[in-house]
């Protein structure tokens, strides 16, 4: 059973030169981080008004990575996998232990 979700993967030049899909892997990678280290400083901002230009850096960091991870996913450059419902039905029932285990 093929349980990968993509599209049909634009080929690119082979070889030690960089092409599009490098460069837009570099870029969402960058991204990536971009919007993991501005979520840190969201956790530090010393007060309101600085919060509110690291949230907004954030958010646009955020849709622009979605966004590129788009282009990525129509040109089958990123493909995903489905979850079985069974590893899925585990999963929400260790994190629902959890969570109960944390209100008691």
């Amino acid at each position: 059973m093929n349980n990968q979700i993509s599209n049909p993967k634009v080929e690119v030049e082979k070889g030690i030169d960089l092409n599009d899909k490098d460069y837009i892997t570099c870029i969402l990678t960058s991204l990536k981080e971009l919007e993991k280290n501005y979520a840190i400083a969201l956790t530090e901002a010393s007060n309101e008004e600085l919060y509110q230009k690291y949230f907004n850096i954030f958010e646009s960091i955020s849709k622009l990575q979605r966004e590129v991870y788009e282009v990525m996913f129509k040109k089958g450059w990123y493909i995903l996998e489905q979850a079985e419902q069974l590893k899925i039905q585990n999963k929400y029932q260790t994190l629902n232990k959890e969570y109960q285990d944390l209100n008691t």
